[in-house]
């Protein structure tokens, strides 16, 4: 046995660092906040994006009952207002490409994004996640916030301040560039960074954005794609493996 010894603890040993390494917690900033506009805050020095949303911007307009109206600034009073005065606990995500963190923020029990996204005054990011479209299906049924008139969305409005609103789509899919004629097979690229390109009418050729300025194009066919270094999306995994 006194020979097995040192093997066994050898052994307990790498499961107890295992076993740690699979609890550790997930990043957390937790403090009183600052609201910067619709979907941003800051605590403390960390600056903050709320995960999964978009809002309109703080000088972007929209129109309900015939008039225009600040939907951005109304956007960060609603975000205030769920913020409130007490500590926030949010979960890191990720890091965008301007240094914030990427996080889901709650107030209590509260998922402040998914509210904004209740309220109508945040669209659900379709392009970085799908966390929310119930939420924004419930607020476009409902004509709450934006859904009550004329908007554009909010990832549009940035590339062109100058847009008129247009009327509230029934499902807006964020895009960079109009369609080329009779060019309608999107070339994605995901964040591990693989191009993928999706036909119409395949799974996930509805949610998938074009944006010109992280490389991504549309193709006239599948053949000019498959040239270009794009692949077409693997099957799904059968069930089980």
């Amino acid at each position: 046995m006194r020979t097995r010894r040192p093997f066994l603890v050898l052994v307990l040993t790498a499961l107890a660092g295992g076993a740690q390494l699979a609890c550790v917690p997930q990043e957390t900033i937790v403090g009183r906040a600052t609201v910067t506009d619709g979907d941003s805050l800051q605590i403390g020095a960390t600056r903050i994006r709320l995960f999964g949303i978009d809002a309109p911007e703080g000088r972007q307009p929209c129109r309900r009952n015939g008039g225009a109206w600040r939907c951005g600034e109304e956007a960060a009073v609603k975000l205030r207002a769920l913020v409130g005065d007490v500590s926030l606990r949010c979960a890191e995500q990720d890091i965008d490409d301007y240094g914030r963190t990427v996080a889901v923020c709650h107030n209590g029990s509260t998922d402040i994004g998914a509210e904004m996204v209740r309220s109508g005054f945040a669209l659900a990011y379709r392009y970085y996640s799908r966390d929310y479209v119930d939420e924004e299906d419930e607020a476009r049924a409902a004509k709450r916030g934006v859904w009550a008139g004329e908007f554009t969305p909010p990832w549009d409005w940035r590339r062109n301040p100058q847009a008129a609103p247009a009327p509230a789509p029934n499902a807006p899919a964020p895009s960079s560039q109009q369609q080329p004629t009779d060019c309608a097979i999107k070339g994605n690229i995901n964040r591990q960074g693989e191009r993928i390109y999706h036909v119409p009418g395949s799974v996930s050729y509805r949610e998938t954005i074009i944006d010109e300025s992280r490389g991504e194009r549309w193709f006239c066919s599948e053949g000019e794609a498959r040239s270009a270094g794009w692949r077409a999306p693997r099957a799904p995994a059968k069930p089980g493996n």
